[in-house]
């Protein structure tokens, strides 16, 4: 029922209204039993926090931070879906975007979300931009599998030129190294 929660969400101006209702709503629909469908959780994913995050040009208020958190807590997968990736893929700027999303990752996501958000950045041109969520992710030291690891060196090998005079490369690089010295030859 995608249109209808759409539509609710729209008639309850949810996208739009104050950040400390968001997180009691989050609440709520945490309590819910049983659980949204992945397709209302991705809908309600767009609708609560997509226009609010792709907005940010300050850090996010501790509601908004916590509405996240618990929601994603439970809907972990259409949320990195939805939200991380429209994140990744927005052309702009996005300093106060990427902070939120290295957050995430560093503090809420579990560890399937973690590897997800890495394929996520992959399967995009590297930037300065997504350096630090990369970053990010290799910070939580999760296991990857065989082919994530190599389709992320090949893509750090391929990207190096680019990224000759970076500084957050060469430090994404060195940890890479170091975390996972065993694997690299």
């Amino acid at each position: 029922c995608c249109p209808q929660l759409e539509g609710l969400c729209s008639f309850l101006q949810l996208s739009t209204g104050s950040e400390h209702l968001l997180g009691r709503f989050c609440s709520w629909l945490l309590a819910l039993t049983p659980d949204l469908s992945y397709t209302s959780a991705a809908v309600l994913a767009e609708q609560l926090f997509l226009r609010r995050v792709l907005s940010l040009t300050q850090p996010p208020s501790r509601h908004l931070m916590a509405a996240l958190a618990s929601f994603c807590s439970k809907y972990s997968q259409p949320f990195c879906r939805v939200l991380v990736a429209a994140v990744l893929r927005d052309a702009g700027e996005g300093t106060e975007q990427t902070k939120l999303v290295c957050e995430l990752v560093e503090e809420c996501l579990e560890p399937d979300c973690v590897r997800l958000v890495l394929s996520q950045v992959l399967e995009m041109p590297l930037s300065e931009k997504l350096l630090p969520v990369v970053q990010a992710v290799l910070g939580r030291q999760e296991v990857l599998s065989t082919e994530l690891f190599d389709l992320l060196v090949l893509t750090l090998c391929r990207q190096a030129p680019a990224f000759a005079t970076s500084l957050n490369y060469a430090k994404l690089v060195t940890a890479m190294l170091t975390m996972y010295q065993s694997q690299v030859s």
